[in-house]
């Protein structure tokens, strides 16, 4: 059975869960990105200014599914907690008529996994992503985004374990924009696509196979400074892996779920809490993402 069995689970726009291999099954990988990080507005960037925002997402899954979407046969038990603390600087140059923005995010991770009574439990530092170029447009009732983002494999990565790095390098280009349906802007809906990038694994032959994620939210302002909406992703492996040994498999995930944002402005504070489940998955885990956000305006 040539399964992959990846728990991939945050990065913020950015954060990379590690990639476990079953004793049957050949060397694979998926990319870095991991869906659910970001949701209502995620392509509307903020107003001039540096901010810090915070990650915590919780990801956990009962089940491992195999490439026709049923479960497979294995007692499969499988949770992360990642912090990711990312760095964001608008700044006041202008490009193609759009704000010039920088970013970068360090995650750090807790796994533990469980197959069929093997277990493993790892923390630490997981793969730094850096994005140097990104381009932000604001419209009457649009809002849109361009970016090229890289990753690097900083954290620990060793085939069979839960180590929090990936093991390869990747790069990943962000495309998105978010319209809004009256004058006031109470009523929003944000696309936000991620395509993927992999270099070949740092201790196999194996290179990963590229990877687009679509993130989308419905959103309704109830007051200026809440948000309430449904949020959801789509995940699809396009190509398949390559090397010795690779899978010929390409997985994807699909999930929805409700989000909640407010802001104080006495603080400064932004706050999100999005919750996704879901709901189809081939080739991969099938659980469900936690995730509290918290982003300082300086």
């Amino acid at each position: 059975m040539h399964m992959k069995l990846h728990t991939a689970v945050f990065t913020g726009a950015l954060l990379a869960l590690p990639s476990l291999l079953l004793a049957d099954a050949p060397p694979s990988f998926t990319g870095h990105y991991v869906p659910g990080v970001e949701g209502l507005k995620a392509a509307t960037l903020p107003p001039a200014g540096f901010y810090l925002r915070d990650y915590n997402a919780f990801y956990s899954a009962g089940r491992l599914n195999m490439p026709n979407g049923h479960k497979a046969p294995l007692d499969f038990d499988a949770f992360v907690y990642a912090n990711v603390i990312r760095g964001i600087w608008v700044t006041n140059w202008e490009v193609l008529g759009g704000h010039f923005v920088m970013d970068a995010l360090v995650p750090l991770q807790y796994t533990d996994l469980k197959v069929n009574g093997w277990k493993d439990s790892e923390f630490g530092f997981g793969d730094i992503c850096i994005e140097p170029a990104v381009i932000s447009w604001h419209g009457t009732q649009w809002d849109a985004a361009l970016g090229y983002a890289v990753w690097m494999p900083t954290g620990d990565s060793h085939p069979g374990n839960a180590d929090p790095g990936k093991g390869f390098w990747g790069h990943m280009l962000t495309a998105g924009g978010t319209v809004y349906f009256d004058k006031e802007k109470t009523w929003a809906l944000s696309l936000l696509n991620r395509y993927e990038f992999s270099q070949e694994e740092d201790h196999t032959s194996v290179t990963p196979g590229n990877q687009w994620t679509l993130e989308w939210g419905i959103s309704k302002s109830i007051k200026p400074t809440i948000d309430v909406g449904v949020v959801g992703y789509y995940q699809l492996q396009t190509t398949m892996d390559s090397g010795a040994d690779a899978s010929r498999e390409r997985d994807q995930v699909l999930a929805f779920g409700p989000e909640i944002n407010a802001f104080c402005p006495n603080l400064g504070l932004f706050t999100s809490l999005r919750y996704n489940y879901e709901v189809m998955a081939k080739d991969r885990p099938q659980g469900q993402t936690l995730v509290l956000t918290l982003t300082k305006v300086f």
